[in-house]
């Protein structure tokens, strides 16, 4: 500009003036300093036409000023450092322009005086950046041109925002690199504000301070606040090693990896000490500043989950040996360590890594693996402060990595256990065929449980339950509860009264181990465990099911059609209320039972492979019934089918059991451990979170040919007939190597019933896996057994009972009793005698046969 208006509205020739606007360091006043008070000197804030002490209008001299600002002292023209100062040129405007002089010249930080165009008219050296810059470079620019290092966008819509709305823009950090120092990076907390002159022209003043190593010393305080929050999110030592990763890159570093031995990944014990330089190492994080090792191929030759060791002697066997961390700067590519790991050495200098920190992953002594930290993109090497931090993020990660190691270790030895006390698989019954299938939940195994307990006249017991809580804790409490129903099965208890006694147990449970129980278990409204029991009679073909908060059974009919059996669930175990429902279904033989916990209704089922190319399944027995493609249609099956054919639902509870009823409903077609597969697959896409347990049963029937039974009257007399009868049924089933054990066995038995017990009196005989023997009367009295004295008569009945039969026991109906026997069958080849008539005359006793002895 052309001899505009002054800042206080008057122009003031300076061409020969007594002091110069822009002043030298060490101005003087009299004409005679570096560049000030002569006109000859050039102003460090002079602009093209602005004059009167803030600006000037001047020609440059010959006297450069040495930092661009005011001078220390001597007289200065007037200009005000704001709009308002009084015109004129008396002593106070010489005072004002001293002042303002003082102020540009002893401000501690960068001050900038700019027009309305964001040109700088004035500016001191206080900011570490613009030092040793020539002034015509500053002054009547704006900042974008002398700091193309920062966002000129963002400089310049606050500086607009301050000088047009007045508001006062206050420390806003800018980050950038001056010219003069390119390969540091520079964070500047910069202010605005607006002054107006008395010609009402408004100017803006900029303040600039250099904070560059307080925000360095904040941003690694951020970074272990980062890690401190973050760390320890993930239970996994994978996942633990990434987030450490994740923390490091970008802010700290341009690229990181994370090596860990096997002990913190497999959950094994730690070895402290020096780690063997040779040992294999597993890549279990990397990332880049452009994205992470997983989610894309590892860039390297070591892949993201591979095993590699480091060449010796490195900075990476090293920090193995002495478990200290090594700082590496002015990386070149001619470093004699290069040369021991030339595979690492090519990857290094192909990335450009110049500066890199090699932080061992250190707790307890004990040494997991290894952090490296590389920096290739940023021109700033690693210093000693870096160094500290990255031991620093090393140690938090170690902490986050072991524990994960900790729960890895503590969950492996709670599955360990879990697996150690549920039933091995279980022996041939003649009652049902049994398949399982057991999944440990990602949160670690729980106290979910099952159980096939054989009972007596070839019945069986089936149970499923769930502890609250997951961890040891619920696996040792699931042991107590299932030996306890156990113990209880095997007294041929009817199902709710079984869980009224093991409700029982439960409380006296929860009182005796309230702080050792898991979370959740103390509080009597949730119970100790769920539990489902059922008892089922290949005789009469049906079951009795009893539920204590546990989900019924989903039963399918042997020709795939859902067969209802509504079993109403009491309280869970514990909670004392001791009352449980009992129903009982008849079910045909090749019906299949599936008993499960909750966790495998957790997932969202898929859709029946039938579904996949938008048709329904078709039914076996509608296939069965000609109605294929040929005659119903194609995709439509059978009408007794209830719908299931339509699409699967994906809801909760219900809906997840008509999934688990469409795969029951192949199950004339599949073994029952395929069928359990197929389940799964069906029902838990994905890892669930939760224990799953699913139980498959199939029934099974007893022919008739393998049970005899007969009514007895009350008479003592009797005896001798039921051991006849006994013998030749035993010769019916080629027995006879059990002849003489029975014929005790029966007649103390039946002698007893008499004698202590009520009529109808009935002898039964069962030819399952082993032979049973049973005596029912309609008394309650219960038979102690006791070792009788020498000199007593009697009392020996059911001692020798027990000496020749296998188990024994006494059973309780809701009217009576029923005292039984067991003997193993011999596993000799047996002989059919079934046309054999007995020695005694008696009638031919055919198998299975039976009948009612006359009074």
């Amino acid at each position: 500009m052309d001899g505009g208006d002054g800042v206080d509205g008057y122009r003031e020739d300076r061409r020969g003036g007594s002091a110069s606007s822009g002043g030298g360091e060490n101005g003087n006043g009299n004409g005679n300093g570096n560049g000030n008070g002569n006109g000859n000197g050039d102003s460090g804030g002079a602009a093209d036409g602005e004059a009167d002490g803030v600006v000037e209008e001047t020609a440059p001299g010959n006297g450069e000023p040495a930092n661009g600002g005011p001078a220390n002292g001597g007289p200065a023209s007037g200009g005000p450092a704001s709009g308002g100062t009084p015109t004129g040129s008396g002593q106070g405007d010489h005072v004002d322009a001293a002042l303002l002089d003082a102020l540009f010249a002893q401000a501690p930080l960068g001050l900038y005086l700019l027009d309305h165009d964001l040109r700088v008219i004035r500016y001191n050296t206080a900011a570490r950046g613009v030092r040793g810059m020539p002034s015509t470079d500053i002054v009547g620019h704006q900042p974008a041109d002398f700091a193309p290092g920062f966002d000129p966008v963002e400089l310049e819509e606050l500086a607009r925002q301050a000088l047009q709305d007045g508001g006062y823009v206050r420390e806003h950090l800018v980050r950038g690199r001056m010219p003069t120092d390119p390969g540091r990076e520079m964070v500047g907390a910069i202010s605005f504000f607006r002054i107006v002159s008395d010609t009402g022209r408004p100017y803006l003043v900029a303040a600039v301070e250099d904070v560059t190593d307080r925000q360095t010393a904040l941003d690694r305080l951020d970074i272990l606040h980062s890690a401190h929050r973050r760390l320890g999110a993930s239970l996994d030592a994978i996942g633990s090693a990434q987030e450490l990763t994740d923390v490091a890159v970008p802010r700290f570093a341009d690229s990181a990896t994370v090596d860990l031995l096997d002990e913190p990944l497999r959950g094994l014990p730690l070895r402290t000490g020096p780690i063997d330089p040779g040992a294999p190492l597993r890549r279990a994080a990397y990332r880049f500043v452009h994205g992470t090792g997983p989610a894309g191929p590892s860039p390297g030759p070591v892949p993201h989950g591979a095993l590699s060791t480091y060449g010796a002697p490195t900075p990476y066997s090293q920090a193995l040996v002495d478990g200290r961390a090594r700082l590496v700067r002015g990386l070149g590519g001619d470093e004699e360590w290069l040369a021991a790991d030339p595979e690492r050495a090519l990857r290094l200098t192909g990335l450009g890594v110049h500066s890199m920190i090699v932080a061992p992953l250190v707790v307890h002594d004990a040494v997991l693996g290894v952090l490296a930290l590389y920096r290739h993109r940023r021109t700033e090497p690693f210093d000693q402060d870096d160094l500290e931090l990255a031991v620093e993020l090393a140690a938090r990660g170690a902490m986050s990595i072991d524990k994960a190691r900790s729960y890895a270790r503590e969950r492996s030895i709670a599955t360990t256990l879990q697996r150690q006390l549920l039933p091995r698989e279980p022996a041939g019954l003649s009652a049902v065929q049994s398949a399982q299938v057991y999944l440990p939940g990602v949160v670690g195994p729980g106290g979910d449980w099952y159980d096939v307990v054989p009972l007596s006249a070839a019945r069986v017991g089936l149970a499923i339950g769930s502890v609250t809580g997951t961890g040891i804790e619920a696996a040792a409490v699931m042991g107590q509860v299932r030996t306890a129903l156990r113990t209880l099965a095997v007294q041929d208890l009817q199902p709710d009264e079984l869980l009224v006694r093991l409700d029982d147990a439960a409380r006296v449970l929860t009182h005796e181990q309230q702080g050792s129980l898991p979370a959740g278990a103390a509080g009597l409204p949730d119970g100790l465990a769920s539990c489902l029991y059922l008892v089922y009679d290949p005789i009469g073909r049906t079951c009795t099911a009893a539920s204590a908060g546990h989900p019924g059974p989903v039963v399918v009919g042997p020709d795939g059609v859902p067969v209802p059996f509504p079993v109403e669930p009491g309280l869970p175990l514990g909670c004392g209320d001791g009352c449980y429902e009992t129903r009982i279904a008849e079910l045909p033989v090749g019906s299949v039972l599936a008993l499960y916990t909750s966790g495998l209704m957790s997932g969202p089922p898929h859709r029946a492979a039938g579904h996949r190319d938008g048709r329904a399944a078709e039914h076996p027995a509608g296939r069965a019934g000609g109605g294929g493609p040929g005659r119903g249609g194609p995709g439509r099956g059978g009408p007794e089918r209830g719908g299931l054919d339509e699409m699967l639902p994906t809801g909760p509870g219900e809906g997840r059991r008509a999934v688990l009823q469409r795969v029951l409903a192949r199950a004339g077609e599949e073994e029952l451990s395929q069928l359990c597969d197929q389940a799964v697959y069906a029902l838990l896409p994905e890892r669930q979170r939760e224990d799953a347990v699913l139980l498959l049963v199939r029934t099974m029937g007893l022919p008739d040919d393998k049970v005899a039974v007969w009514t007895l009257p009350e008479d003592p007399a009797v005896v001798r007939t039921a051991r006849r009868l006994a013998e030749h049924q035993l010769a019916a089933w080629g027995l006879e190597e059990l002849e003489f054990s029975t014929d005790l066995i029966v007649s103390e038995l039946v002698t007893n019933a008499i004698r202590y017990g009520k009529s109808p009196i009935r002898l039964r005989l069962i030819n399952d896996r082993g032979l049973i023997c049973e005596v029912s009367d309609s008394s309650d009295s219960t038979p102690h057994l006791r070792r009788a004295k020498s000199t007593d008569e009697g009392g020996r009945g059911l001692f020798i009972i027990g000496q020749l039969a296998q188990r024994w026991g006494t059973r309780f109906a809701r009217h009576g009793k029923t005292i039984w026997a067991q003997q193993e069958v011999p596993t000799a080849d047996r002989v059919d005698r079934a046309d054999r008539a007995g020695p005694d005359g008696l009638p031919e006793v055919g198998p299975g046969d039976g009948g009612e002895l006359p009074r």
